[in-house]
């Protein structure tokens, strides 16, 4: 894992450091699982105050945390703003199909619930 020496530099794994149990950790959260679905609906960097939560500011902190540590996405800051962005190629070369399968799977629950998966 790279090591920040900066405070508005986050710690991110390197592609090679990313593993399978810890994609699957990140995923398995409702919280979580709902920020990686809107990431990869819009297709870009959002900013953490895009998502409307239905946890307290400190959980939200929590779950991208676990999805930085993890290695499903990277954040970064842009002056005062932190942007999250996807790590779909990484993922997508480490675990072929996985993203898009976890995806497929989380919207086909939605639709059978009739209820998002995060509430």
């Amino acid at each position: 894992m790279t090591t920040a020496t900066n405070p508005r530099v986050l710690d991110h794994p390197t592609r090679e450091e990313i593993r399978l149990e810890g994609v699957l950790h990140a995923l398995s959260d409702a919280v979580r699982l709902r920020i990686v679905r809107d990431m990869a609906r819009e297709q870009g960097e959002l900013s953490c105050s895009y998502f409307d939560l239905p946890v307290t500011k400190s959980t939200t902190t929590h779950h991208f945390r676990v999805l930085r540590e993890n290695g499903v996405i990277q954040q970064i800051y842009r002056g005062t703003a932190k942007l999250n962005a996807l790590r779909r190629d990484d993922l997508d070369a480490l675990f072929p199909g996985l993203l898009d399968s976890v995806l497929t799977a989380a919207e086909g629950q939605e639709l059978r619930l009739g209820a998002p998966s995060a509430t």
